[in-house]
């Protein structure tokens, strides 16, 4: 495996989710539970869910890694696309997790706790061997590359969703 895109995906992994780490501080844990409009999510909720997949896209790493299996199949051309242009789409995306009731975070605290598992988690992978690949419920299969860009990219998508949420807060 390339040590340079090793290399490259950590660093980006690293600096997305220690924005989101760090970004906890500028809230109260009220701050984290206002919902802008009813029936959209607070930024505690962003936050959960982000954990939530996060964690799920690590499980889906160590799978690939513990594997040479379906090494030969591929990503969907969706997924080529946002892997080359390094990004989701610009613009809200619906799917199974946007739609089940996501929980708000009960404290800063476990929100940063479960922030710095994650990053912890995936720094102490090895990456260097990832050949195997697991399915992805839209995006046919990934390695654990593919897996650790994909989570970067989707963390760096809720940035936008962030956004809005504070401007709505600040008004």
């Amino acid at each position: 495996m390339e040590t340079n895109r090793v290399t490259t995906l950590l660093e980006r992994f690293n600096d997305t989710i220690d924005q989101w780490i760090k970004a906890v501080d500028d809230y109260t844990l009220d701050m984290l539970h206002r919902q802008p409009q009813p029936g959209s999510w607070s930024l505690g909720q962003v936050y959960t869910h982000i954990i939530d997949d996060s964690n799920w896209y690590v499980e889906q790493m160590k799978a690939a890694l513990a594997t040479d299996a379906d090494s030969e199949k591929e990503m969907d051309d969706r997924a080529k696309y946002m892997i080359k242009h390094n990004g989701f789409p610009d613009m809200l995306i619906e799917g199974p997790s946007t739609n089940k009731p996501i929980a708000q975070p009960q404290s800063k605290e476990a929100l940063v706790q479960s922030l710095q598992t994650i990053k912890d988690e995936v720094n102490r992978l090895d990456l260097s061997h990832a050949v195997g690949k697991t399915p992805h419920p839209g995006f046919l299969y990934l390695n654990a590359l593919e897996w650790l860009q994909m989570m970067e990219m989707h963390m760096r998508h809720h940035f936008r969703q962030k956004n809005r949420i504070d401007s709505a807060l600040n008004n």
